[in-house]
């Protein structure tokens, strides 16, 4: 018989519904199952859609520098308008901070020369140049809010920052999300909400379809994990984790929203500030407020979550913690007493490095373990998972032959045995949502 689908993609977020729309462009018929409503409204839609190209490895800057082309033109890359509007890319420029802990940014800026991405090297008082009311004192190595030292400078100044022009956010993620649903359903895309999947099922030890929480059968050859904090169930269900080198778990993180100093006008001349010395990063949001979120500093306790539609989300120590620790870097950010933000959920790989791959089940995939540092890259994620699926279902052996993913615009192969489950721990990781 033949299968109701040629991909069951299992997930609505960024990355599953650019999934479907470049599967789609390659005659898969395809279907998006989520539990939830509508297209984006997990942890999607808790992103900070920051784009930027920094990242700890040449790879990690090379996939970003590519997926940075597909939001440029983001209607030209859809091939087609949203009737709900189009998201669009907001350049800022980006502040990164050098410290111990990103090696004063040598492997970024190697990084970064080698694809001719311009940046300026700032020494220390140059910062003023960007952020007038800077504070330049050192507080590295960052404290927990409770410690007695926390918040008191280390005696020494910043050693400087880079400034990278090309770096940004996108105005809306969720609303991004939706139009590429519009442009995979124009491709022949379908999507199916509310809809919870319970069961893998496996014939003649081949992924061949789900079953959903009320029974419902749907088959398909394909099988596409794109479920983000959800993904470790699926893989259980799937019986693969258990054979991965590299495993993903989701762990809660909290972003705050703070007014800017009344000196400012953050809104209009704010940028991305990237400060691995107090472990934060920032960006300006609606209503003349700086976003602040965490970059995972050793110090600060990591929030696990067993079960990710049933955990705390209310506000912790994390929040004043990150509010307080953006005050030391910016003179006059004031810290109000009433909690504004949201509490989402990161899918956390080992080593904070994405997972796009197949597994030792033929015919189920995976794009896991995104660690809260891939809504940037979404577009050639799924131009990358489209293709590797289309060549292993082709038979290539991926494990064994690494397929390459030709970047379009950079002109160059990626080897996609970097994001590969059964690689080793990557060392030149950052271990936190820098990635």
């Amino acid at each position: 018989m033949k299968p109701d689908y040629d991909a069951i993609i299992i997930g609505a977020g960024i990355i599953g519904c650019c999934t479907a729309f470049e599967m789609s462009k390659l005659g898969y018929r395809t279907l998006n199952i989520d539990k939830l409503p509508a297209a984006g409204m997990g942890s999607t839609a808790g992103s900070c859609a920051i784009i930027r190209l920094h990242y700890s490895t040449a790879q990690g800057v090379t996939l970003a520098r590519e997926g940075y082309y597909y939001w440029l033109d983001w209607p030209k890359y859809l091939e087609t308008g949203d009737p709900e509007g189009m998201a669009y890319y907001r350049n800022t420029g980006a502040l990164v901070i050098k410290t111990e802990i990103n090696k004063n940014l040598a492997y970024v800026k190697k990084a970064l020369q080698a694809l001719s991405v311009g940046f300026l090297e700032l020494a220390p008082e140059q910062v003023h140049t960007y952020l007038p009311n800077a504070d330049l004192n050192s507080y590295f190595p960052q404290k927990w809010v409770t410690d007695p030292e926390f918040g008191k400078p280390s005696g020494k100044n910043i050693p400087g920052a880079i400034w990278v022009p090309e770096s940004g956010y996108i105005s809306d993620p969720k609303l991004s999300t939706h139009n590429a649903q519009v442009a995979a359903e124009k491709k022949g895309a379908q999507f199916l909400f509310n809809a919870q999947v319970t069961e893998i099922l496996i014939e003649n030890n081949r992924a061949t379809g789900v079953i959903l929480s009320d029974g419902r059968k749907i088959t398909a050859p394909v099988v596409v994990n794109v479920a983000g904090p959800h993904s470790f169930q699926i893989n259980a269900m799937a019986g693969v984790a258990d054979k991965m080198n590299i495993k993903t778990r989701p762990m809660k993180q909290e972003v705050a929203h703070i007014p800017a100093p009344k000196d400012l006008d953050w809104e209009r001349d704010g940028f991305m500030l990237s400060d691995g010395d107090i472990g934060c990063y920032s960006r300006p949001e609606v209503g003349n407020h700086f976003l602040i979120g965490s970059e995972d500093p050793p110090s600060d306790p990591q929030l696990w979550v067993d079960d990710p539609d049933d955990y705390d989300q209310n506000f912790t120590d994390q929040y004043r913690c990150m509010v307080l620790r953006e005050a030391m870097r910016v003179k006059g950010l004031p810290i109000p007493n009433k909690y504004q933000g949201l509490v989402d959920l990161y899918d956390v790989s080992d080593d904070w490095l994405p997972i796009y791959d197949k597994s030792d089940l033929p015919g189920f995939y995976m794009a896991v373990g995104t660690s809260g540092n891939q809504y940037k890259n979404a577009p050639v994620a799924g131009a990358m998972m489209a293709h590797l699926i289309q060549a292993c279902e082709k038979g290539l052996d991926h494990d064994k032959s690494p397929f390459q993913f030709d970047l379009k615009y950079l002109k160059r192969p990626l080897d996609m045995g970097f994001f590969s489950r059964n690689r080793e721990i990557n060392k030149d990781s950052s271990f936190s949502v820098i990635g």
